[in-house]
């Protein structure tokens, strides 16, 4: 039971994360799927990143700031790649 609650605030974390940074970056989202989807890999970015930084972020707060962060970096090279 634990892993499935677990799972499912990964889920929505994801999805709020990647919800943010297409708003952020292009103006709109990307569907729930593609939120989800942007927003687990902006969750690995983010992390990596922020502890590159020595930054620690905790709770749920911390874990969508680092999340819509690394997936507005994310969104960003895509759209610089993009351009070319």
């Amino acid at each position: 039971m634990h892993d499935i609650k677990g799972l499912i605030i990964f889920l929505a974390i994801g999805a709020v994360a990647g919800w943010l940074a297409g708003t952020l970056m292009k103006g709109r989202g990307f569907g729930l799927l593609g939120n989800i989807v942007v927003g687990i890999i902006g969750v690995v970015i983010g992390g990596f990143v922020f502890g590159l930084l020595g930054i620690s972020a905790g709770g749920v707060i911390g874990a969508i700031v680092t999340a819509t962060s690394g997936a507005a970096l994310l969104l960003f090279l895509i759209g610089k790649i993009r351009k070319r």
